[in-house]
Parts: C-alpha cells; structure tokens; sequence
C-alpha cells in the first residue's frame, strides 16, 4: 500500500532514486541540491541500493562521468543547482548529441551574480537549449512522482534525450510537505530494468559515441534530436497515463486550474502555481471567472496545448522566475505569445518577472495580477507588456 509520509522535496527525489536503483550516480556537491546525493550516500552505506556512488571534483566531472556510464549502458544520473549547472554547460549538450537518457535532478537556484543561494529558474532556464527534456514540479510529490516517470521517458527507444527534474530550490527542496511514496516494488516494476539497444560495452556491435560530425552530417543529427523531442511529448503523456493507474494522480504535459470559463488567466512554471491556486479559489468564491495553466513541461513546449487553453481569454498574464535580458520579458513568456500568435489566439498579454532571487510571492500578489488583467480588459490596453512584480520602488502595474 502506498505510504503517506511528511518529506521534503530533496528526501522525495532521494527516495524515488532509491526505489529505481541506478547503476551509477556521480556526484559533487551544491545548496540547495546536496540533500539529495547526501540522503542517497547513506542508502548505498546501509546497502539498500548497489548503486556506484562517486564522488568527483566537479559538477563538470560529474555530469561526464554520468554521460560515459550510459553510454556503456548503465542507468546514470547527477544532481546540481545553480553554478553547478552552469559549470555542466559543456557536457549538457554533449549528453543530449549523444542520446544518452542521463537523469539530472535540478533544483532551481539563482544564477550569479551577484551571489545568491534562493530559488529562481535563472540555471535551468539558461540550459533550455541544449537538448534535454524538462519537467518542472509544483510540490514534493510532484517532484517525487517526475522522478519515477524520469527513465521510462528519457529511454523510450523514440525519444533517447536526457532528462531534468526541476524543482525549487528550499521552496520545495528544504520544505516539507505531506506527501504519498508508491510501493518499493510498485515503483521497480513501472521503471523496470534498462535494456539497451546501443551501447559501448555490446561485444556484439561496433558502437561509436561523439565522433566528429562534418558539415554533411551536423544539420541532420540535430534534426534527430528535434524528431526525438516532438516525440517525447506522446511518450511523456503515454508514461502519465500508465503512472496514474499506480499511483491514482493525473498528469500532463500542462496543468489547467480553473479554466473551463476563465476569462483571465495566469500562465507559470513551479511551486507559485499554488499560491495562484489559492487566489484563484478566493476570486471565484466572489464570483471572478479567473483560472491557471501551470506549464510542467517546458522542454518540449507545449505551445499548442498552451495557446488552445486560452483562446476564450481576454487577458492572459505569464510569468517568469527568470529574466532573459533580452528587454522584452523571460523565456516561458516569449514561448508563450509565440505559440499564441501561431493559434491566432487574440487575448491580450503581459510578461510579468517575479520572484527571481528568490523574493516572495503572495496570494495577494496574484489577486493583483489578476485584478490587473481585468484592468487591461477593460481598457483594452496592455500598458508595457514587459514588466516586473515585487520591486521594492515599483510594482508592476
């Protein structure tokens, strides 16, 4: 039976690592992802895993050591946050050309500088285009629940792309919430045992892995990692949809809140869809036709799914826990209204930064935005679609 507990976010990735046994975790050390390899150490000395737990000198070491370990055929994984990820640059493109199904367990923090240990999507933001699948987590169990879905996606022999596990750093990470572990034995027959088809260590195949790739080839290796990643958005639902017959909890590609009749809308990435949740739930008990689509998969982008959700809004508001520099808002918002003008979807859209660095985020502060939207309906003026919330001598209007 599945056992309710209280964990934080770092203990359930740890735990859901444990029930799947990997053969290989290298692993240096970052706040405010260190609990994770820290509570995964005491598994191997206490023999509940046989995993090889190595310890390196680098993030950079580590995410090399995880790509030469799959590519023999072994079931990798790292974990890292921030700099750590940064440091990894190199190599994430290198695990993606490889097709290698590499897990990284990401735990979203601020990018330097200046020097900042609190949550932001800043690092793996800046990694959106190197190849890898994301899935972003709102709670523990979201996180917890990604994480045993990560391998069944990541070695889909239609998809071969390493995968991120994102969640927020000390929000989720550090904080503890209840939450609800699967069976030890659930969760190793849902995963099951990696096979392989290609990998270095088959005595009965030539295998290469990272030759050099000339003009006539690069072009069209990257438009097979592109192929693999249109298909991992079947294959992530298809994997949601056999996890929901274990595990009882839906999942998608997006999360819609509320949207059914939803005339403004949030669109967001990561635990402050809950605090929206909340102030959504207070706006329509005064009879506010408001709602939330909470973006889970940001690689591959569900823009379709995204624009066809609020094609019935008037006002759409995104929301970016990273700031691009690009002085015309973050990521998740140029993603967004480009898939909305693609769908010819007319609802009028803002860019809103918020809580980079870590800084709270209210209910009452998503109240605001919403009562902003509806300003923006009324008026039919957006004012400047690129803006910031929270600033301590402007807030975003």
């Amino acid at each position: 039976m599945p056992k309710k507990v209280q964990m934080s976010g770092n203990e359930a990735v740890a735990n859901a690592l444990r029930q799947i046994n990997p053969d290989v975790f290298p692993m240096f050390p970052i706040t405010p992802s260190t609990e994770i390899p820290q509570y995964f150490a005491n598994y191997v000395s206490n023999g509940l895993v046989d995993t090889e737990f190595i310890t390196v000198e680098s993030e950079h070491s580590s995410m090399s050591a995880a790509i030469g370990a799959s590519a023999a055929g072994a079931r990798a994984l790292t974990a890292t946050s921030s700099a750590g990820l940064a440091f990894m640059w190199e190599v994430l493109g290198v695990a993606a050309s490889h097709r290698v199904p590499v897990v990284l367990a990401a735990v979203c923090r601020a990018l330097t500088g200046p020097l900042n240990i609190n949550c932001d999507h800043s690092d793996t933001m800046g990694a959106r285009d190197s190849g890898w699948i994301q899935l972003y987590a709102e709670t523990n169990q979201e996180a917890y629940d990604n994480m045993v879905m990560a391998y069944r996606i990541a070695e889909h022999k239609d998809v071969m792309l390493p995968i991120m596990i994102c969640q927020d750093g000390f929000i989720t990470s550090h904080a503890v919430m209840n939450m609800e572990l699967l069976d030890d034995d659930v969760v190793k027959n849902f995963v099951g045992e990696y096979e392989p088809e290609d990998y270095l260590l088959n005595p009965n195949e030539t295998y290469a892995v990272g030759p050099y790739a000339i003009t006539d080839y690069y072009m069209e290796s990257r438009k097979a990692q592109s192929h693999a990643m249109e298909n991992a958005k079947q294959v992530i639902k298809d994997i949601a949809e056999e996890f929901e017959k274990i595990s009882g909890r839906k999942y998608g590609l997006i999360e819609e809140y509320r949207m059914e009749d939803a005339e403004y809308a949030v669109v967001i990435i990561g635990s402050a869809a809950g605090t929206t949740k909340e102030a959504i739930d207070h706006m329509r008990e005064n009879g506010e036709k408001v709602g939330l689509i909470k973006v889970r998969s940001f690689r591959p982008f569900p823009g379709e799914e995204i624009a066809a959700s609020l094609k019935k809004c008037k006002a759409v508001a995104i929301m970016d826990r990273s700031e691009s520099f690009s002085t015309n808002g973050g990521p998740l918002g140029a993603e967004t209204m480009q898939a909305m003008y693609t769908a010819r979807c007319t609802a009028l859209t803002i860019d809103i930064m918020y809580g980079i660095g870590g800084r709270d985020v209210t209910v009452d502060d998503m109240i605001n935005v919403y009562d902003t939207l509806k300003d923006i309906a009324a008026t039919g003026e957006t004012g400047d679609v690129y803006r910031y919330m929270g600033l301590r001598d402007k807030e975003a209007k």
